[in-house]
C-alpha cells in the first residue's frame, strides 16, 4: 500500500512537473514573440528579445528578464502599466493571475521611471534629499534688479561643448577631432547651442554655470596683475589701503604671466603671488584696481582670480566698470581660488579708461580677508604648444585639455597619459576639471578640490549616422551606472543620471516636434561606459543632439530658431531635473517680449516705450510677471537695468542724445532673452520726426540645396543669418552628391575657421538714427514691425518712415512660428494707407524684390504703392559690391566676415511709373535704389540695406540725401 502511494505520488508530481515545464515554454515562446514585436510609438530602440524568464509556481511569480535595449526607452506609470496588462494578455490561463515583473538594464521597469515623473513615492536614493549646500553662490550678481526664487538660484551646473581643436601626437600637428561635413565640424557646430543659447538660459536663471572649453569668443587677451604686465601695455594695478587694512603677499602662490607661449606641465598659477587685506564694514576703505589696456572697443569676457585662504570671506565685493555703468558681484573667496572665475561680459571702449576697470573692495559683512590676485579680459588666442607648436585658433575653437592648463588645473587633471595622447586627454579632462573643482563639496566630498559644489554635469555633442531618405537620425541619450559600485560621489544612485538623460530625450522631442515641422526623432538610451558619464562625481548625461552627418538633421541644425528651441528643451529640462532632485518647485523664464515701441511722451523730453508680454505654449509657467528695462547712452554699453511692473515706461531725456532701449520680460523662475534694441533721438532744433520701423528679424541657416541628386547647403547663394554671431561654420560645402551619402556628401572646406561670423544684432535702429541725428534738425522714434503691424504705432503720426528690412525674406525654413516675409499683408495695408496720407517712406532690404515677387497681389503692391519692380538677384563675384549715386561711391559686404552680415545677391529693382533709378551696382550698373516724387506721397527704396553700407560718414550722407529729399518743396511736412 505504501509502495502504491509513493508510486502515486511520483507520478503526480511527474505530472505536476512536466505540466509545469510545458507552461514555461508556452510563456517563453509567447514572450519571446512580444519583444521581438515589440515597438514603442515615441521611441526608435531598435529589435527587442527576451533575454530569460523565471515562472515561481509556488510564489505565482513571473520574473521576465528583457535584453538592455528594452531599457533604451523613456519609462512612465502608464507605459509600465500598459506593458503589464499587455504582457497578461497572451500569457497561458493558469498563470494569467500570477504576479510580473518585467527587469531591463539590472532594474524592474518600474524602478526606471524619473522621479519628475512618479505619481506617488519618489526613489530617495536618486535624489539630492540630504545633500544641500548651504554656503554662498561661488558667484552672485548683486545688480540684478529683480529675484529668482523658483528658477536656479544658488545653483552651479556643469556642462560643455564637445571636442575642440587639439593637438594629434602621432602626425606631430594640430586638427579636429570631427571631419568637416555640411559646412561645420562638431568641434565648432555644439558650440552654437552652448555659448550664445544654453548658458545665457542658464545664467538668466540664476545658476552659476562653469565650462572646461573657454567661453569667451573675443579672440584679443589682457592680463592685469599684481606681478606685473608683461605685454608691455598700459595696463595697471593699484592698490589703496584703509587705516586699518593694508595689502599683504599671501603665503600661497599666484597667478603671473611670464611667458607669451606655454608648454606641457607648465602652470602659470605657480609662478606669481597673490595679496590679501582685512576686510571692513565700512564701504569705500581698502580696494584694489586692475585697470586694463584693451586693445580695440569690443565686448570682452571678466575673469579674476584669487586664492582661497582660511579667513576667506564668502562675499567679496567686486565692481566691474564698463561702458554701461557699474555692476556689482559678490564672489565666495571660500571656494575656487587659483583658477579663473568668470564674472560676466561687458563692453570695453579701447585704451586705458577709468571707466573700464575692475575694484576689489575689503567690504564686507564677514570678518576675514578678501584675496586679489590676476584679472583676465577677453578669451584669447591659444598658447599651449605641444611639440613646439599652438593651434593659431581663438582659444574657445580648442579643447579642454588647453584651457585647463591655462586655468591653472593640476597636470593630472588635464594630462592624464603624461603628453602621450592629447586625445583620450581632452576627453577625461571635461570630467576631471569638474571633480577637481567641485572637490571638498557636499556633492563630492571625498576628493580634494576647490570646493565648488556643482549638483550635475552634461556633455552636449552631435553623431554619426545617416538615412538616404531624408529621415531624421534625431537625438541619443547616454549614462552610465556601472561605476564606483553604482553610486555617485555623494552616495546618490546613479541612475540619477538616467533620470537626467531621460528628461533631455523627453524634452528635446516634445519641443522641437511642436515647433517645428518635422516628425523629429527620439532615439535610445544607452546605459554605457564612456568618459564624461563614468568620470563625473555627479549625476551626468551626454546628449547626441542629432547627426552631423545626416543632411535632415543638419536643415534644422543649422537654423538659429532651432538652436534656441533645442537650447530651451535642455534648459527646461535642467531646472526640472534640479528642483526635482530638491523637491522644489519651478517655474519656467518667460519667451521674448514683442510689439515693443517708443514714442514721444506727452511731457517735455519723455519718452514711452511700450511691449507685449509673450505667454509660452509650452510652459504654462512661463508667464512674464514683471519687465527689464536696458538702457543705453550713445555709443556706451547698456546699463543694469530698471524692473518696471507693467507693459510700458516713461523715461526722461536729454535733446541731443540718442537713447536705445531693450526690454526682458522675467519672473520667478528668470529672465527672458532680449528684445530687439530701438532708439530714439530728441532733436535740439527740431523741423520734422522720423519714425523708424525695425523690419529686420530674420534668422536663418545657409541657403538649402535639395534636389533629387543633392543635399546640402549652399552658402555662396545665401549663407545664413546668425543670431548675433556664428562661430560653428567651417567652410563651403564642396561635395553635393547624394549617392555619396555617408561617404563624401557633405564635405567642406576650412575658410570660414576661427572667424565669428557676424550676424544680425537687431540693434539698426540705431545706426539708421546715427545717421538721421548727424543730419540735423530731426528727430526720431522707433518700434518692431509687430507694433506696425497691430496699429499700436500710427504712421500717419510721423511725417518720415525708415522700414528697416535689411536680409529678411520667407526662406522656407521648417519653424511654424518664424514667418519673415518682408511685407506681411498687415503691413502692407499700413504702408499703403500712409502713402495715401502723403507719408516719405524710406525702405531698404536685399529681398525686397524677389520676396515679393511670389503673387500677383504682392507684385502689385511694389509697383502701385512702392513704385518698383523686381528685375533679378546680383550676381557678382569679390568681397564686396560697389554701389554708385547721389554723389557717393559704396561700399557692402558680400562675404561672411566679422563686422557686418555679408549681403550676397541682393536684388536689383526697376522703377515704375514716374519713378527713377538713383543709385546702381558699379558691376553691371543695375539699380541699386529708386525714388517716387507724386503730388501725394514720395518714396525712396534701396535694394540693399542701408546699415550695410560699411563707412558712416557715407551712411550720414546718403541718408542726408534721402532726407531732403523727402522735404525739398514738401508741403506735407508738418505733421
Amino acid at each position: 500500500m505504501r509502495k502504491l502511494y509513493l508510486s502515486i505520488l511520483l507520478l503526480s508530481a511527474g505530472v505536476t512537473s512536466l505540466f509545469s515545464q510545458e507552461i514555461e515554454q508556452a510563456v517563453r515562446e509567447r514572450l519571446q514573440t512580444f519583444f521581438q514585436a515589440y515597438a514603442p510609438a515615441d521611441v526608435n530602440i531598435g529589435t527587442c528579445r527576451l533575454d530569460s524568464v523565471r515562472v515561481d509556481f509556488r510564489r505565482k511569480t513571473i520574473s521576465i528578464y528583457a535584453d538592455d535595449k528594452f531599457s533604451y526607452q523613456p519609462f512612465r506609470p502608464e507605459t509600465v502599466e500598459k506593458t503589464y496588462r499587455d504582457i497578461k494578455k497572451i500569457l497561458p490561463g493558469p498563470v494569467t493571475y500570477f504576479d510580473i515583473t518585467v527587469f531591463t538594464g539590472g532594474r524592474s521597469i518600474g524602478d526606471l521611471i524619473p522621479n519628475a515623473y512618479r505619481n506617488g513615492k519618489k526613489d530617495k536614493n536618486r535624489l539630492f534629499t540630504d545633500i544641500h549646500y548651504k554656503g554662498a553662490p561661488w558667484v552672485t550678481r548683486a545688480s540684478r534688479p529683480f529675484e529668482i526664487t523658483r528658477g536656479l538660484e544658488g545653483r552651479h551646473i556643469a556642462l560643455w561643448q564637445s571636442h575642440g581643436r587639439y593637438y594629434i601626437n602621432s602626425k606631430d600637428k594640430w586638427g579636429w577631432q570631427r571631419p568637416r561635413l555640411f559646412c561645420t565640424s562638431e568641434d565648432q557646430f555644439t558650440q552654437s547651442f552652448i555659448l550664445p543659447y544654453l548658458i545665457p538660459m542658464l545664467e538668466n536663471a540664476g545658476a552659476n554655470v562653469f565650462t572646461p572649453r573657454e567661453r569667451d569668443t573675443q579672440k584679443r587677451e589682457i592680463i592685469v596683475d599684481n606681478d606685473g604686465n608683461r605685454n608691455g601695455t598700459n595696463s595697471l594695478y593699484l592698490e589703496v589701503k584703509s587705516r586699518k587694512a593694508r595689502w599683504e603677499k599671501t603665503s600661497l602662490p599666484g597667478f603671473a604671466q611670464r611667458k607669451r607661449i606655454y608648454a606641457e606641465g607648465e602652470n602659470p598659477f605657480l609662478d606669481g603671488t597673490a595679496r590679501f587685506a582685512q576686510t571692513e564694514k565700512k564701504k569705500n576703505k581698502a580696494f584694489a584696481e586692475w585697470v586694463p589696456d584693451i586693445p580695440e572697443t569690443g565686448e570682452y569676457a571678466v575673469y579674476v582670480s584669487y586664492q582661497s585662504l582660511p579667513n576667506s570671506v564668502s562675499d567679496a565685493k567686486y565692481l566691474v566698470f564698463h561702458n554701461g555703468g557699474v555692476t556689482e558681484f559678490k564672489v565666495n573667496q571660500r571656494i575656487g581660488g587659483g583658477t579663473w572665475v568668470y564674472l560676466g561680459t561687458f563692453t570695453f571702449d579701447k585704451g586705458s579708461n577709468d571707466y573700464g576697470m575692475v575694484v576689489l573692495s575689503n567690504e564686507s559683512r564677514e570678518k576675514g580677508v578678501v584675496c586679489a590676485d590676476a584679472v583676465r579680459f577677453g578669451g584669447g588666442m591659444g598658447n599651449i604648444a605641444r611639440d613646439g607648436k599652438t593651434s593659431g585658433l581663438p582659444r574657445y575653437l580648442e579643447g579642454a585639455r588647453y584651457s585647463a592648463q591655462w586655468a591653472g588645473m593640476p597636470y593630472p587633471v588635464y594630462a592624464g597619459y603624461k603628453g602621450k595622447d592629447d586625445l583620450s586627454d581632452d576627453i577625461n579632462v571635461r570630467s576631471r576639471a569638474i571633480n577637481y573643482l567641485s572637490g571638498g563639496s557636499v556633492f563630492n566630498p571625498g576628493e580634494q578640490g576647490l570646493g565648488v559644489p556643482f549638483e550635475m554635469s552634461m556633455a552636449l555633442h552631435s553623431d554619426a549616422g545617416f538615412k538616404t531618405d531624408d529621415r531624421i537620425v534625431g537625438t541619443l541619450g547616454i549614462y552610465t551606472t556601472d561605476f564606483n559600485n553604482g553610486e555617485l560621489a555623494a552616495g546618490t544612485d546613479r541612475y540619477a543620471s538616467r533620470d537626467l538623460a531621460d528628461l533631455f530625450l523627453t524634452r528635446l522631442r516634445q519641443d522641437i516636434r511642436s515647433i517645428f515641422n518635422t516628425d523629429w526623432t527620439r532615439r535610445s538610451m544607452w546605459n554605457r561606459n564612456y568618459s564624461e558619464t563614468r568620470l563625473p562625481a555627479v549625476p551626468s548625461a551626454i546628449v547626441e543632439i542629432l547627426s552631423h552627418q545626416n543632411f535632415a538633421d543638419m536643415r534644422l541644425g543649422h537654423d538659429p530658431n532651432f538652436k534656441f528651441t533645442a537650447s530651451r528643451a535642455l534648459y527646461k529640462s535642467i531646472l526640472q531635473y534640479i528642483c526635482t532632485q530638491h523637491k522644489k518647485e519651478y517655474v519656467v523664464q518667460p519667451l521674448p517680449v514683442s510689439n515693443f515701441a517708443i514714442r514721444f511722451g506727452k511731457k517735455k523730453n519723455t519718452l514711452e516705450l511700450s511691449w507685449k508680454g509673450v505667454n509660452d505654449p509650452l510652459e504654462p509657467t512661463a508667464t512674464p510677471r514683471e519687465y527689464i528695462v536696458y538702457t543705453r547712452i550713445g555709443r556706451g554699453g547698456f546699463d543694469n537695468g530698471v524692473r518696471v511692473n507693467n507693459p510700458f515706461h516713461t523715461v526722461k531725456i536729454e535733446p541731443g542724445i540718442v537713447y536705445s532701449f531693450k526690454v526682458t520680460a522675467v519672473n520667478r523662475g528668470g529672465e527672458s532673452f532680449p528684445s530687439e534694441t530701438l532708439a530714439a533721438y530728441k532733436s535740439e532744433h527740431e523741423k520734422a520726426r522720423v519714425l523708424i520701423i525695425n523690419g529686420f528679424d530674420r534668422i536663418s541657416g545657409p541657403a538649402v540645396v535639395n534636389t533629387p541628386d543633392e543635399a546640402g547647403f549652399d552658402m555662396a547663394q545665401d549663407p545664413g543669418v546668425p543670431y548675433l554671431y556664428d562661430i560653428s561654420l567651417c567652410g563651403i560645402q564642396q561635395n553635393f552628391n547624394r549617392k555619396e551619402a555617408g561617404k563624401r556628401l557633405g564635405e567642406s572646406g576650412n575658410e570660414y575657421e576661427g572667424m565669428k561670423i557676424a550676424g544680425n544684432t537687431f540693434d539698426y535702429p540705431f545706426m539708421h538714427g546715427k545717421a538721421i541725428q548727424a543730419t540735423g534738425g530731426y528727430s526720431f522714434t522707433s518700434c518692431s514691425d509687430e507694433a506696425v503691424e497691430s496699429s499700436s504705432v500710427a504712421l500717419e503720426d510721423y511725417p518720415i518712415a525708415d522700414y528697416i528690412l535689411g536680409l529678411e525674406k520667407a526662406d522656407g525654413n521648417l519653424s511654424r512660428t518664424a514667418y519673415y516675409k518682408t511685407f506681411s499683408s498687415p503691413m502692407q495695408r499700413a504702408l499703403a494707407a500712409y502713402c495715401r496720407s502723403g507719408g516719405n517712406l524710406l525702405v531698404s532690404g536685399a529681398y525686397i524684390g524677389s520676396d515679393m515677387n511670389d503673387s500677383q497681389g504682392n507684385r502689385e503692391f511694389t509697383q502701385n504703392v512702392l513704385k518698383y519692380r523686381f528685375g533679378n538677384s546680383l550676381q557678382t563675384s569679390g568681397g564686396q559690391i560697389g554701389i554708385q549715386g547721389l554723389g557717393r561711391s559704396l561700399s557692402i559686404p558680400r562675404l561672411p566676415n566679422e563686422q557686418a552680415y555679408p549681403v550676397t545677391a541682393p536684388d536689383c529693382i526697376l522703377p515704375m511709373a514716374t519713378a527713377f533709378p538713383v543709385m546702381t551696382y558699379t558691376d553691371g550698373n543695375q539699380p541699386a535704389a529708386i525714388a517716387y516724387k507724386g503730388n501725394d506721397y514720395r518714396t525712396f527704396v534701396m535694394s540693399f540695406p542701408f546699415e550695410s553700407i560699411r563707412e558712416e560718414t557715407n551712411r550720414t550722407a546718403v541718408m542726408a540725401s534721402i532726407l531732403h529729399f523727402f522735404t525739398a518743396d514738401n508741403t506735407g511736412m508738418n505733421r
